[in-house]
């Protein structure tokens, strides 16, 4: 894993039994380690997009989102994006729940969210590209979506074009107010990655890119729970005998 992966996700692989490795740099470099092992001792490659299971169990969101609206589409899906397996999972089950003829011809508007510190599929779609460009430098506190260079940032940006949907950026203290505000209000602990979502939604609607009679669907990738370094409180210490403050 690189080094700075979470502390949980990294307990948990060793935990289970893996031998760990932290590496000095990003996900991508982590993956040229496992990509040299796998030519050098004829491992099988599990990794993103060089597998088709990850794919097939992906689409099942696609699935599900049409049969929990009564086999039509919402408006807009949003989706945090690092790798974009995700979005190419869910466009390729509504694709063929299309060719079945179990829904419509309308599709969902698609929308990958990005952080501002890593944008490159962001800054190939406002660029009208078919790929992406490595992000340089890449930073930010949403772990899952900082992916400098995606596999199959083709297959992402083909989904959002072919959708007509929109790529969107959001900076770590949007995502952290969502995140808390999805906390306080709704009651759901959400990962960085998935309140993100929150956060360019809100966006899109203030620029109308969003309506509000729209059906809306947030994909949350994960439990906040394995980022507890991400939330910031406020604490007072307070002795036994000491009454709240009014």
């Amino acid at each position: 894993m690189p080094e700075d992966a979470p502390a949980i996700p990294r307990n948990e692989s060793a935990l289970s039994g893996a031998e760990l490795y932290l590496v000095r740099g990003l996900i991508r470099d982590a993956g040229k380690i496992i990509g040299r092992a796998v030519m050098k001792h004829g491992w099988y490659d599990a990794s993103t997009l060089k597998e088709p299971y990850r794919i097939e169990g992906k689409k099942t969101m696609g699935f599900e989102i049409a049969e929990q609206f009564g086999w039509q589409v919402p408006d807009v899906i949003l989706y945090p994006t690092g790798g974009g397996v995700g979005i190419i999972g869910i466009y390729k089950g509504l694709r063929e729940l299309q060719e079945l003829g179990w829904i419509g011809e309308k599709m969902p508007r698609l929308v990958a969210v990005q952080a501002a510190g890593c944008a490159p599929i962001v800054k190939a779609w406002e660029e009208k590209k078919a790929e992406s460009e490595f992000w340089q430098n890449s930073n930010t506190i949403a772990f899952g979506i900082n992916v400098p260079k995606a596999l199959g940032d083709f297959l992402v940006l083909e989904a959002v074009y072919k959708t007509n949907g929109y790529a969107v950026t959001v900076g770590d203290d949007e995502l952290l107010r969502a995140q808390a505000s999805l906390a306080s209000e709704e009651g759901t602990y959400v990962c960085p990655e998935g309140a993100a979502t929150l956060s360019a939604t809100v966006r899109l609607l203030k620029e109308g890119w969003i309506k509000a009679d729209e059906k809306i669907v947030l994909l949350n990738t994960g439990t906040g729970l394995k980022y507890p370094e991400a939330v910031k409180i406020n604490v007072r210490s307070l002795a036994p005998q000491e009454d709240l403050p009014v």
